[in-house]
Formats: C-alpha cells, sequence, structure tokens
C-alpha cells in the first residue's frame, strides 16, 4: 500500500521481479545503510538464537562502495536461437535461463563494458554452443601492482579450433587488461592461452602480494578485504613474541600478515595443493620483507581431535577462517581439553581467537561451543558488508579466555 522510506530505486535496469530479470542480485530495492543494518542483527540473533552468545561490545560494520565491487563472477553463456542472440550474465530469478543483460552494476564498470563485446565474440565463434560459462577474476600484475588484470576462463566443452582461438586474441588485443584463461574439463585444467603478467591482488598495509590463480578462492570484494585483514589483525594484536596458527589458511590471506607481526606462525589447511602455494606466496613475500619463521601443513580440519589439536603445539592466539561449514570439530576439540585436561596436561589454549564466518549459523554453533564448553567469552562482534545486495553475511567475532 506505500512505500517503505527505506525502499530505493534499483541501481540496475535489470532488477525487478518481473519476468527475465536478473536473479544476481536481491536487495537493490533497499538502501545499502539498511541492508548493513539487518545484516548486523542477522549476526545478532543467529549469536543468540542458536549460540545462546552476546557479544560484550557490537563492532562497527565494516562497508565500502555499493557499486562496482565486485571482482569475482561467473556468467553463464547461451546460446538462444528464438533470440538469434548469445546471452552472457547471470541467470533469471527463480529460473535456469540466463538472463538478457547487458550492463551489470555490481562488477567494475570496465568489466561490464565488455559484457555485449562477449555477446558479439562468442556468437562468432565456431563454439558457440560449446561455451557455456565465463569466469571473472580480477587483480592485479604481481610485477606491476599498478597494472590491472581482468583474468576471463572460458569453460569449453569441446577443443576450440585454430579460427576461435584467433578470435580470443583478437580480442585481448582489443581490451589490453585482458588475459584468457581455457578449461577444457575441471578445475584442474585451466591453463592460460598465451603467456602474460601473474595474476595477484594486494595487501598494501602490510606490503603483501598475493598471485593466485582465476579458480582459486580469493575474497570477492579486494577492497573490503584489505579492511577486513586490517581489522582482524589488530583484533588479534599480535605481538613478536607470539606463536599464531592461522586455522583454514587458504592461500595465507591471513598467514602472511600475521607474519608480519608475530614471532612465529602455522598455517594449516586441509589441501596439500594450498599448502604449496601458501609456501610460494610466503616464500615470495619474505624476499621482499623480513617475515616471521612461518611453517604451512595439511590437516583434515573436518576431522580434529584433542590429541591433533594438542600435537600441533601451544599457541598463543588463533586466526580462525572457515569455509560456510564452520570450525565444529576445532571448536569440539578444545572445548573437550577444556572440559577433560587429564587429556594434555600442560597444553595451554590459546588466549584470543579472531574467528572470520562467511555463514553466521555456522559461526553462532561454534561461539556457542567456544562460550559455554570451552571457557571463552565472546568481547566482539560485527558484520563485514563484503557482498552489497545480496543477502549473504559475513561477520567476525573475537573469544577471549574467561
Amino acid at each position: 500500500h506505500r512505500e517503505s522510506a527505506q525502499r530505493v530505486r534499483p541501481g540496475c535496469p535489470h532488477f525487478g521481479l518481473h519476468p527475465g530479470a536478473c536473479g544476481g542480485c536481491k536487495m537493490q530495492h533497499l538502501h545499502a545503510g539498511a541492508q548493513v543494518a539487518i545484516k548486523q542483527r542477522v549476526l545478532e540473533d543467529n549469536l543468540w538464537h542458536l549460540g545462546k552468545v552476546k557479544a560484550d561490545t557490537l563492532l562497527r560494520p565494516i562497508e565500502g562502495p555499493a557499486w562496482g565491487y565486485r571482482w569475482r563472477a561467473r556468467f553463464s553463456v547461451r546460446h538462444v536461437r528464438k533470440k538469434g542472440a548469445v546471452l552472457v550474465g547471470f541467470h533469471e530469478r527463480k529460473s535456469r535461463y540466463v538472463a538478457d543483460i547487458q550492463e551489470c552494476h555490481v562488477v567494475p564498470p570496465q568489466v561490464s563494458d565488455l559484457l555485449l563485446p562477449l555477446r558479439a565474440l562468442i556468437g562468432g565463434m565456431d563454439a558457440i554452443e560449446t561455451c557455456p560459462q565465463i569466469e571473472l577474476a580480477g587483480g592485479v600484475d604481481a610485477a606491476d601492482p599498478t597494472r590491472e588484470v581482468i583474468a576471463l576462463v572460458l569453460r569449453h566443452l569441446e577443443p576450440l579450433s585454430e579460427g576461435d582461438t584467433a578470435k580470443l586474441r583478437a580480442f585481448a588485443a582489443a581490451h589490453p587488461a585482458v588475459q584468457w584463461w581455457l578449461q577444457p574439463k575441471g578445475p584442474d585444467t585451466v591453463h592460460l592461452l598465451d603467456e602474460g603478467p601473474q595474476l595477484a591482488y594486494t595487501l598494501p598495509e602490510f606490503g603483501v602480494t598475493m598471485p593466485f590463480k582465476p579458480t582459486d578462492f580469493t575474497q570477492v570484494n579486494p577492497l573490503i578485504n584489505q579492511v577486513l585483514v586490517g581489522r582482524a589483525l589488530r583484533l588479534l594484536d599480535a605481538q613478536p613474541g607470539d606463536r599464531v596458527i592461522d586455522w583454514f589458511c587458504g592461500l595465507g590471506n591471513f598467514t602472511l600478515p600475521i607474519a608480519t607481526r608475530a614471532g612465529e606462525v602455522l598455517g594449516i589447511e586441509g589441501s596439500q595443493t594450498l599448502v604449496a602455494r601458501s609456501q610460494e606466496n610466503f616464500e615470495r613475500n619474505a624476499a621482499l620483507q623480513a617475515l616471521a619463521p612461518t611453517r604451512f601443513v595439511a590437516r583434515n580440519l573436518f576431522e580434529m581431535t584433542p590429541t591433533m589439536l594438542v600435537a600441533d603445539g601451544h599457541a598463543d592466539k588463533w586466526l580462525v577462517d572457515p569455509p560456510r561449514e564452520g570450525a565444529f570439530a576445532l571448536a569440539k576439540a578444545l572445548a573437550d581439553l577444556h572440559q577433560d585436561r587429564s587429556l594434555a596436561p600442560g597444553w595451554q589454549p590459546p588466549q584470543r581467537i579472531v574467528y572470520v564466518s562467511c555463514n553466521p549459523a555456522t559461526l553462532a554453533r561454534d561461539a556457542g561451543l567456544l562460550v559455554h564448553q570451552a571457557g571463552y567469552r565472546c568481547t566482539a562482534a560485527g558484520v563485514v558488508n563484503m557482498f552489497p545486495h545480496t543477502a549473504h553475511v559475513e561477520s567476525m567475532a573475537v573469544f577471549e579466555l574467561a
């Protein structure tokens, strides 16, 4: 009957509830500030109702530009014979069809400007029917961080003809920031079409450059990631004499910055491949600045036990950054050691834990274990608006030994 005072005009012409509307964003009709407030309430409600935990302090939300922030995306590609056109974009709302979008305001303008040229490119290729997606991964040149790189990963179900690869090269020549990668099968088959700059992202506050492949997991929003890492490190407050463990370390997004502050760092990840890549990133950055002694190991973090936890040794502080499934096994092992000290006489738990989460429900579940069974209190919590205009809630919580 009446529009809410928080309703705004969506910034994208393809947003809406009408048939054919793009389903890539769901909250564009809500004021950006109200979106953040709702996400803060979601975090608070989850902590209380699922974990019976209330943070001593609510951290100010981390937020940034609401548009042009998304440097990672997966565009679907479809040749629609009825329309006589190739579509490149996201799926329609609640549909398997690809929306007929000509612009996208959540990706950077220079990427949005590529959508129509990409449609024309695929439409002129022999493989017009066998290229189902193009994955975007934006970053910078590892050797020259002032140079932008737009990595586009073309998934192709059949081998590309020489004519098609020539068209890809001509497209890259017309758009100098573009770097083509080809994916004939699974993610392990991704490779560069032609040699080019090494894709990377930076953490300027810590003087760190992180090379990565376009199919690696990195944060969608690089500017917010820089702020997120900075706040996490300030809350962790690692000192030169501290030993710190970074659980679910990935490529070293937190490990390497911690190594600029702490006395010793252990990065733990579930994949041996990621461990090797993290070690490479560490060695690259250690050659440019002094970093604390750092070791990376592979461990199944979803099957942690008290014995495994003790074997990794005492750490003064933990940084925990799990996937959506959370860190239940890790929290449970810590709780078991607190409940039964005879399991590890002399072993001491970390004094502080900074937990970065992409799922407030699993954060709340793990927080309940830490607070009610492991002897911690939740001293602070807050949201990170990593994905404006979506319902996704990224958050951070701090736990101190009570």
